[in-house]
């Protein structure tokens, strides 16, 4: 499989990496010191640019016909028009907050912790995510796909970052010097807590899930999840 990278930083070489170790190609790298390179070589392109140019990349690779798996967050104001432009085009789309296999078993325990407590109002919940100072984005996406796991899954409507005079349960997001991502869900009441955490070692969790999404996305249009990809 020929894999062009739309971004080429951390997440793009550590993906590179785990293509590479799998027998893939890396065609082409896009990114600001290297704008220029061509797409068409490439079977599947994988976005982990930063979000003011995951549109752009993401759009251009759709109108070439190449799929396109994403993990970047911060853009997502715009999904609906790449979503519509990938069906127009009866292209593939995959998007995910996070590819870690950890994390997409944790998103369905939080959905299902969420049911539970639904009876419950007593206990109020609250989201903590933590992350390398380096993260553009706050609260990171992971953190709000958990947001959204809990609001399908209860009576709670919005979420809030934490600080912000807005109503719906906080979302804390905190930066320290090389966190790869830890995330907490908890429920909170006067005798007690319930806390689920999901810690991620390193990236290679989140490179390895990309890379076998891309090899999943292959032949298919549409638009997809890892949910889709996992079969979950």
């Amino acid at each position: 499989m020929k894999i062009a990278l739309l971004g080429y930083g951390r997440m793009g070489k550590a993906i590179e990496k785990i293509a590479e170790k799998r027998g893939h190609e890396i065609v082409a790298k896009i990114d600001k010191n290297n704008p220029l390179d061509s797409l068409n070589n490439a079977d599947v392109a994988i976005n982990f640019s930063i979000p003011n140019a995951a549109l752009a990349n993401i759009t251009n690779a759709l109108n070439v016909g190449i799929p396109v798996v994403c993990g970047t967050t911060g853009w997502l104001d715009h999904k609906k028009e790449v979503d519509a432009l990938c069906n127009k085009l009866e292209g593939a789309f995959l998007y995910a907050s996070n590819f870690s296999l950890g994390v997409n078993l944790f998103f369905e325990l939080n959905k299902k912790l969420a049911s539970y407590m639904r009876s419950f109002p007593e206990y109020k919940v609250e989201i903590e995510e933590i992350h390398h100072t380096q993260k553009l984005d706050a609260p990171s996406g992971t953190a709000i796909t958990l947001a959204e796991g809990v609001i399908d899954n209860s009576e709670h409507k919005q979420w809030h970052l934490y600080g912000e005079a807005k109503e719906g349960f906080p979302i804390k997001a905190l930066r320290e010097n090389d966190v790869p991502g830890t995330h907490t869900v908890s429920y909170h009441s006067e005798v007690d807590s319930i806390d689920i955490t999901h810690t991620a070692h390193s990236r290679t969790g989140f490179a390895l899930g990309a890379v076998v999404a891309a090899e999943w996305i292959l032949g298919k249009k549409g638009v997809f999840g890892m949910r889709d990809v996992l079969g979950l």
